[in-house]
């Protein structure tokens, strides 16, 4: 099963350079126009279905190429974004913070996920996806964390690997679920 990944269009956040997990932002102009050009590209691919993680900025982007390719969207709660705790709306350099990052079994304080949580939510919603959609080709409309968590469902990647793996806004990627 062929499967497309991608993450949201540009937020106010995003242009901030600092950390945004759960806060539930729209996109900017920049972002809606990254999700209109995404939708260009997605039309010269067999997607025809998308998920999208239900926060705003995520299921604007899916909108957009819906709109385009005439597919339909089903908001998939697995693929919220990670949860970084206190760590929400911090400067993403923030020493602290990328050490909490390098660190794939800590939680992140104050209530956030690990690395591991966010990844195991990816890989339940991978294993699920044929027998839920057989014969689909779907796009998967999620955020920067979840999606460098799912990129390791399909390739061997070392920790250092991991912690630069690094998706821009609207990227598109392919991958062959086995």
């Amino acid at each position: 099963m062929k499967i497309y990944v991608t993450r949201h269009g540009e937020t106010a956040w995003n242009r901030r350079d600092v950390v945004c997990g759960r806060t539930d932002l729209p996109l900017t102009d920049l972002g809606l126009a990254q999700a209109e050009e995404l939708a260009e590209r997605a039309a010269q691919t067999d997607i025809d279905l998308i998920l999208s993680s239900p926060l705003l900025r995520a299921r604007q982007t899916a909108q957009a190429v819906a709109r385009r390719i005439d597919a339909e969207v089903i908001v998939e709660p697995l693929l919220i974004e990670q949860d970084f705790g206190a760590f929400e709306e911090a400067d993403r350099f923030d020493p602290e913070y990328l050490a909490y990052r390098r660190d794939f079994f800590r939680r992140f304080p104050g209530g956030g996920e690990s690395v591991a949580m966010a990844a195991s939510r990816g890989y339940e919603l991978l294993r699920a996806l044929p027998e839920r959609y057989p014969g689909r080709t779907p796009l998967l409309v999620s955020h920067g964390a979840f999606c460098r968590a799912l990129h390791t469902w399909f390739t061997d990647t070392p920790n250092e690997a991991f912690f630069w793996f690094h998706l821009e806004n609207c990227q598109l990627m392919e991958y062959e679920l086995l």
